[in-house]
């Protein structure tokens, strides 16, 4: 801790007191330190905002105040975590007896995890995974635990709560998935809230929400919040105080707005550069690759990212179209009764026509449920559409059978939104890149071996990690294998389903410029499905905005973001958190309307969408 934090600290005594932590992994390779020597302080109703690159420890340092590192191969090799419990007694978490950490799990500090999918049981309802905790802690009925779920259920803002209570998590959206997560950290309010990058799989107006009700509850109960993000807008927002984390250790640690005006360590200048800042790109016709510095401070812009930039200046004749979506519908029976009949149908996608230009990015963006991530299995044909037409180099790829859609998925890959579930836990890293080459006969031995090894270089992985198994990565270099596997067959066409919503902003800006970078090159297409509109307004060409199944306005970039027509695209970008502290959103600035059920009645034909153009190539629907 700095001279200048002490004071403050006086001022509020320590809910937690984390000092010289140090937290070991036993790999193949021998022993890793996941953290080396961190200490910092939470105070209760303060926000420290935990941020720095993925594979930094700042996952590990919050597992280690919840004792799951242990779960996970880790063991906690020295220093003390020190919690004050609601009793008064302070205890030191890093030893104290299982019994109390079951005690304290759950009741006294919540956490909201990474990824919902592995954090939620599948085989449970979701009203039963809220109540669990409910029940143990707080000792209450079924029926009481089920009305307080529902409670927290409205709290997050999760449509038709009444229904998702008797779901299981495979029938919910990613956004969806991680509301419920949040819900149940906050179900037995903690006095510890720890947040391990609770946003990630949210679009910015319920992101707004959340962090709005964090703050809150941050306020009004007292509870001290550990947040660990890599989204420094998210930081600007929420912290009271950010430390800054890098290989292990603490580099820089800060009030919020000196570390934003000033930053002292050369790490945390980088970090602030690579931040993409919505309206950056304003009066700009084409994307531009990412500001980066390196650790001492200096510019860096590859060759290549150069090279595009210059290209994208140059070219004024539009490219050939490579895939054409028309009137893409895609719904999903809602079975009911002892018999099992369709009763209804969700639509997921109504209506959806766009169109991608050889070596140009399309971005689709909306609310969780909107349909963007089933829009793009459907173009892939991961789910069968209803109705439509897609179209790719002249051929409907919906007409395909089985045998011609295998060999026309060389040309189409997909990112998925989910690293963890993507990937195989029972295979070695070197053989899922690997695994797609093998299947198209594309290479063999030493060659391939070589190509693997070509791509961890692509995607800034080190070469040692080819043996190593998903769960000894960070979320981070987790979907760097995933876009590493896409790149794999050198497609025509990327769908990229929130393919950098779990990196942190360096690594975030890399990865973009090395999707620019494969543009150029090689003259690849994307669909990138996001709802992270600053990067959106970074790297697209054109960009598409969904709403209830929907596409509601679309257009070049410029004409979305500088001049947006439909008010649910205004509203979106009203709700983009600022990186800068000095402009704080208040709760309340941001209009919130309940979304519509996408649920219909069997027999339900809606009408077709119809759209007014209000600039060249800019389509608004019509209401």
């Amino acid at each position: 801790m700095t001279d200048s934090d002490q004071p403050q600290e006086a001022a509020r005594a320590p809910l937690v007191d984390i000092r010289n932590l140090r937290v070991a992994f036993q790999t193949h390779d021998g022993p890793v330190l996941g953290v080396e020597d961190v200490s910092f302080q939470i105070a209760s109703g303060e926000c420290v905002c935990v941020v720095g690159e993925s594979g930094s420890g700042k996952s590990v340092s919050s597992l280690s105040l919840m004792r799951l590192v242990e779960f996970g191969g880790g063991e906690i090799a020295g220093g003390k975590l020190l919690f004050e419990r609601a009793s008064g007694d302070q205890v030191d978490l890093a030893t104290t007896d299982k019994e109390t950490m079951r005690a304290i799990r759950g009741n006294e500090i919540g956490m909201i995890f990474q990824e919902p999918m592995t954090t939620l049981n599948p085989v449970f309802t979701i009203a039963r995974q809220l109540g669990e905790g409910l029940r143990v802690h707080k000792h209450l009925s079924k029926a009481q635990a089920r009305a307080r779920a529902l409670e927290l259920l409205k709290m997050v803002r999760i449509n038709e709560p009444e229904r998702r209570l008797d779901q299981y998590p495979h029938e919910l959206s990613g956004g969806m998935r991680q509301r419920v997560v949040i819900a149940m950290a906050m179900a037995c309010e903690p006095r510890l809230l720890i947040c391990d990058e609770p946003t990630t799989a949210l679009d910015v107006t319920i992101q707004a929400e959340i962090l709005s009700l964090i703050n809150t509850l941050k306020e009004e109960k007292g509870t001290a919040v550990m947040f660990i993000t890599h989204d420094m807008s998210v930081v600007a927002q929420m912290a009271d105080r950010v430390v800054v984390m890098y290989r292990g250790n603490k580099v820089e640690e800060g009030p919020v707005a000196e570390i934003f005006a000033a930053p002292q360590h050369p790490y945390t200048k980088a970090l602030l550069a690579a931040v993409p800042r919505l309206g950056e790109m304003r009066g700009k016709s084409a994307p531009e690759p990412m500001r980066l510095l390196s650790r001492d401070g200096q510019e860096m812009m590859s060759e290549q990212a150069a090279a595009m930039a210059a290209k994208a200046l140059a070219t004024t004749e539009e490219p050939p179209v490579l895939l054409d979506v028309k009137h893409l519908t895609t719904r999903f029976p809602v079975k009911g009764g002892l018999l099992r009949k369709t009763i209804s149908n969700v639509h997921a996608v109504e209506d959806v026509s766009f169109q991608i230009r050889q070596g140009q990015t399309l971005s689709l963006v909306g609310e969780s449920g909107c349909g963007k991530s089933t829009c793009g299995r459907s173009i892939l044909r991961l789910v069968q559409p209803t109705s439509g037409q897609v179209w790719l180099e002249g051929k409907d790829v919906l007409t395909y059978d089985e045998g011609t859609m295998r060999r026309a998925r060389r040309d189409m890959q997909m990112v998925f939104q989910d690293p963890f579930a993507s990937l195989n836990p029972q295979m070695r890293l070197f053989e899922q890149v690997a695994e797609p080459l093998r299947n198209y006969n594309m290479a063999s031995g030493s060659e391939l071996h070589d190509r693997v090894a070509a791509l961890f270089d692509r995607v800034d992985l080190p070469r040692g990690f080819l043996r190593r198994y998903p769960h000894e990565l960070s979320g981070g270099q987790r979907q760097r294998i995933a876009i590493a596997r896409a790149l794999a067959l050198n497609p025509k066409l990327i769908i990229a389903d929130e393919a950098v919503s779990a990196l942190d902003v360096s690594v975030q800006a890399q990865v973009l410029n090395l999707m620019m970078e494969l543009q150029a090159d090689l003259g690849l297409s994307f669909l990138f499905i996001s709802h992270d509109m600053a990067v959106v307004e970074r790297v697209s060409h054109q960009v598409g905005v969904m709403y209830l199944g929907r596409i509601v306005e679309m257009g070049s970039r410029q004409q979305v973001f500088e001049t947006p027509r439909h008010p649910y695209t205004q509203s979106l970008l009203s709700a983009v958190p600022v990186a800068d502290p000095g402009q704080r959103k208040l709760r309340g600035e941001v209009e919130y309307k309940p979304i519509p059920s996408p649920i219909y009645p069997t027999g339900h034909q809606p009408a077709a969408s119809v759209y007014d153009q209000v600039a060249p190539g800019h389509f608004v629907l019509r209401d």
